[in-house]
């Protein structure tokens, strides 16, 4: 019986999450916004064309990169300037008012939730739905907002 062949798995990296740039890189990939803001699709198409066009996710693509590739791409000036322009944008957002905040500044209200699973948020996060669940965002439905103090 042969002895099998170690398979190479992204989290054993050496300490890559220690790169420097690479925290920013994770804060870009784990905004949410990337799956109706493509701002950030650029920057994930650098680091792996093949397995962005496949899967939309800036995690899975930040997660299985190579080191080496991270590397270089963290090393290239005009890269590392996006980077910075494209946190330093998802920040000021994430701070500004929204619509909310803004049409009622004087509501007890502090947080809204939305839930409506029929809606998918985008390719790179999958919903496995029995029947129509998931085009039944395309018909008129209602939908409804929670609201919780």
């Amino acid at each position: 019986m042969s002895t099998p062949t170690p398979v190479s798995h992204p989290k054993q990296y050496s300490n890559v999450t220690e790169m420097e740039g690479f925290e920013a890189l994770s804060e870009l990939a784990l905004d949410l916004r990337s799956s109706w803001n493509h701002a950030t699709d650029q920057l994930w198409r650098q680091l792996d064309p093949a397995l962005w066009e496949f899967t939309h996710n800036p995690w899975v693509v930040l997660q299985t990169v190579s080191r080496q590739t991270l590397t270089r791409v963290l090393a290239e000036p005009a890269f590392r300037k996006s980077v910075d322009e494209l946190l330093q944008a998802r920040r000021s957002f994430a701070r500004a008012p929204a619509w909310f905040q803004t049409t009622y500044p004087h509501s007890a209200l502090n947080a809204v939730a939305y839930f409506s699973m029929e809606f998918m948020l985008s390719e790179a996060l999958p919903i496995y739905s029995g029947g129509l669940g998931n085009v039944a965002g395309i018909s008129s439905r209602p939908r409804v907002t929670w609201a919780f103090q």
